[in-house]
């Protein structure tokens, strides 16, 4: 308890921390009791939390719809009948009330979107799969009753939100998107500038007030009585604002987190909190904190770039040089690694490792492969891309080039089997499984370059597809179960393990992937070209005895020279025994 009181104290001062520490103690009693009967979920605070089993599946509430029943319901019997042996974990998109933004601009943190379904629909996905909800933190809807409160001047409200007076220096503050910082809104006292870091329908929370910290550590906990295992901080990069600043990363924003996790370790220790920056990658990683008080898992924002750089140019180098030089602080921690979600594929977290030529060389093959660009607002007051809207598949395939759709399978699967051989837990998107292209329709129809990855599926349009296999879908599907299934069952590829990058050339991304208390590894190769490969790798260097590749279900012998070749976009995942 004193160490929550040194982060209330860092935040708010001596005086006021002790208000604070108080009402948390009795938010801790209150849950404390709530999650007393919560013993299956408490074994996963015992050893391990995660292992090579958990991948986590990413979809929308509404991904999966059918008749007479409601969408959370259909989606938890489609992913019950199709992924349930693949998959343990699933992310449900914020599925409560909301007025813009497909979900992250909330009306309401404690009630399930009714076009949805209910807690009981969430409850009944939770018995099957561990789930991860969204805690929205850094801002609400214009609509919530929060913010409307603020319209009104009740007093509860009043400091819920950042007025801005006069006409402070606000030129430093690191901006996402294009949109005005600040928006005018009427009041019942007047007109008042607010801060709006993404949209004119989402509002800054203001954390310089205890009360807006209490409201958060109490949704927090509610999530978690109501069955989440993993918490994904949206946003938390811009949690905390101070004027002269960059207003990202404050060390107030640090304090928070590691706030949080001091709650959840003394009352709900099986819990994952993992935080959402989408930043260059060295400071991404500040958010693992010490290795044992922030995030158990931060996004690895640099991965979908550097693969997707790797498959455009035919040279891993830059991927491999990088992928060298993760670490991960402690045994309790890891990587959330993913290819394709909701949004788009940041490019900001690999500025630094690719250079401004190659990132601007991504930008022009994203657009004339059918692709979006979004740009963001620098402190000059230029704009800069920041994001390719594009479906992962399109993203690695020319429309217009003359190539079998089966090379065009072959090349996303070897990009997905990258992720997945990452150290670290594989996220999913519920597209990416079933090999999607994009929706530039839907981009269209809403204005919003992201929808051109968020098309929702009708339930048996969805397994009619599936069930022929001759569609692309079925054979992207089969391909990606072969690889989760082959990660499953090779502790080697424990999110907790060792990862080392063994070098193949430019042609051939290698890491070689173990746990230290298993005496197997698992050497994964993959060509990230069109052209067929023959290598010559001394694999007794790797190791001593033989390999089977659990793709091809092959043995290769070790030697002293042992040459093979690749076929082009072929992968390679060589277990030891």
């Amino acid at each position: 308890m004193t160490d929550i009181l040194s982060c209330l104290t860092d935040l708010y001062g001596d005086n006021a921390a002790i208000s604070v520490f108080d009402r948390i103690q009795s938010l801790i009693a209150d849950y404390s009791l709530r999650f007393k009967d919560f013993g299956e979920r408490q074994g996963y605070s015992q050893g391990r939390q995660l292992d090579q089993r958990d991948a986590i599946l990413i979809t929308y509430g509404d991904q999966v719809q059918g008749q007479g029943s409601t969408p959370l319901r259909v989606l938890g019997e489609f992913c019950k009948q199709s992924v349930a042996d693949l998959i343990r974990g699933v992310h449900v998109l914020p599925f409560f009330p909301y007025s813009s933004d497909d979900g992250f601009s909330v009306l309401d943190y404690r009630k399930v979107n009714l076009d949805l379904g209910g807690w009981e629909d969430v409850a009944r996905l939770g018995q099957r799969f561990r789930l991860m909800f969204d805690l929205v933190i850094n801002h609400v809807s214009v609509g919530s009753y929060w913010f409307q409160g603020f319209l009104r001047d009740d007093p509860r409200y009043r400091d819920y939100f950042i007025v801005i007076e006069g006409s402070p220096d606000l030129s430093k503050v690191v901006r996402p998107r294009t949109s005005p910082l600040l928006t005018q809104f009427e009041t019942s006292s007047g007109i008042k500038a607010v801060w709006t870091t993404f949209s004119a329908d989402q509002v800054d929370l203001n954390y310089r007030n205890p009360a807006v910290l209490l409201e958060m550590i109490d949704t927090l906990l509610f999530y978690i009585s109501k069955g989440a295992d993993f918490i994904r901080l949206d946003a938390i990069a811009y949690l905390w604002k101070e004027i002269g600043t960059s207003c990202i990363h404050h060390p107030s924003t640090h304090r928070i987190v590691q706030l949080m996790r001091l709650i959840l370790d003394q009352i709900a220790p099986w819990v994952i909190l993992i935080t959402e920056t989408n930043v260059p990658h060295a400071v991404n990683i500040s958010y693992f904190g010490d290795g044992m008080n922030e995030a158990q898992l931060v996004y690895n924002f640099a991965l979908p770039p550097l693969v997707l750089h790797a498959f455009h140019s035919g040279d891993c180098r830059k991927l491999a040089s990088w992928a060298a030089s993760l670490t991960i602080p402690s045994q309790g921690t890891s990587f959330f690694n993913f290819l394709a979600s909701h949004d788009g594929i940041g490019i900001n977290p690999v500025r630094g490792i690719l250079s401004e030529e190659e990132i601007n060389e991504m930008v022009d093959k994203t657009v004339a492969y059918g692709g979006l660009v979004s740009s963001k607002s620098n402190p000059d007051g230029t704009s800069s891309p920041y994001e390719l809207n594009v479906n992962y598949f399109d993203a690695l395939s020319y429309p217009l080039a003359d190539e079998a759709e089966d090379i065009q399978i072959d090349r996303f699967i070897c990009a997905q089997a990258i992720m997945l051989s990452m150290i670290g837990v594989p996220g999913i998107y519920f597209h990416s499984l079933f090999g999607s292209r994009g929706w530039l329709e839907g981009a269209q129809k809403t204005g919003q370059n992201r929808a051109i990855n968020r098309l929702k599926f009708e339930k048996t349009d969805l397994e009619a597809e599936l069930s022929n296999p001759n569609s692309r879908r079925s054979r992207v599907f089969e391909r990606y179960k072969q690889l989760l299934s082959a990660r499953a069952n090779s502790p080697a590829f424990d999110p907790h393990g060792s990862q080392r990058v063994i070098d193949c050339g430019p042609s051939v991304f290698g890491l070689l992937r173990g746990r230290g208390d298993q005496g197997k590894t698992v050497l994964c190769l993959h060509n990230v070209t069109a052209s067929t490969q023959t290598m010559e790798i001394d694999l007794r260097s790797v190791s001593g005895s033989d390999f089977f590749d659990l793709i091809s279900t092959k043995t290769l012998q070790a030697t002293e020279k042992t040459e093979f070749s690749m076929g082009p976009y072929q992968v390679m995942w060589l277990l030891t025994g």
